[in-house]
């Protein structure tokens, strides 16, 4: 029921940029018919976590950007 309810409440903000990450949290948003709602959906937990760690920036990503 939480999941849902934070599905539901970032369904609702207005022109906002919206980041699911993580597997789980993937299949539950798509599970709850909330995947449409966000503007990006990764299945990268951990990743996800790096970037915003590092303001937006991934090591690996970086590297093949700069090539």
């Amino acid at each position: 029921e939480g999941t849902k309810k934070v599905c539901q409440s970032i369904a609702d903000l207005e022109n906002t940029f919206s980041v699911i990450g993580g597997g789980d949290s993937a299949a539950a948003a798509k599970q709850l018919g909330y995947k449409q709602k966000f503007s990006h959906v990764s299945t990268g937990g951990g990743a996800s976590l790096e970037m915003i760690e590092n303001n937006g920036s991934l090591p690996g990503i970086d590297i093949i950007q700069d090539k």
